[in-house]
């Protein structure tokens, strides 16, 4: 790879993490490429983009960021590094979380999530069980909706007991 096309990869790599406040590092060495094609399989299903990029490269990109908290992702970039972007926070998580089963890899690294950062694969369960957006309107309307309904059935009740 000569220099432009490093130049033009570290552009789009600054482009993308620029554009996603979802991020997650993980190793995926010692899979065999079997496994790797089903990882990324799974996380096609879920609308979630997965690259393998140069640590050097990417140390760069996020250098070049507009987000300086990435710069805490840094010492991540060790061995073999798959970038994966989302729009549903835990979702990745829960995809490792599924795919590795008895194995050990894919691990995390690291990500940073809604301006959070996590460090290390024992972040995990913490990001798995993150609601996403759509999760937690779902939790307020449903907050919402309980006082609602015990007020329509108390009116309701008060107005059968008139009516008696």
């Amino acid at each position: 790879m000569n220099k432009a096309e490093k130049t033009q990869l570290i552009d789009e790599l600054v482009g993308e993490l620029n554009a996603n406040n979802k991020i997650y590092l993980a190793d995926c060495s010692s899979l065999t490429v079997e496994k790797v094609n089903n990882f990324r399989r799974a996380c096609f299903a879920k609308k979630i983009s997965v690259r393998v990029v140069k640590n050097s490269l990417l140390k760069k990109a996020i250098e070049r960021a507009n987000e300086t908290r990435l710069t805490e992702l840094i010492p991540a970039l060790k061995g073999e590094t798959a970038l994966i972007f989302t729009d549903t926070a835990n979702a990745p998580a829960k995809v490792i979380k599924e795919f590795r089963g008895k194995d050990v890899k894919p691990v995390l690294k690291a990500a940073f999530v809604e301006e959070m950062i996590f460090l290390g694969d024992n972040s995990i369960d913490a990001l798995a069980s993150l609601k996403s957006k759509n999760e937690l309107i779902a939790d307020v309307v449903a907050l919402l909706k309980s006082p609602i309904q015990r007020v329509i059935g108390g009116l309701e009740n008060k107005k059968d007991a008139e009516a008696a």
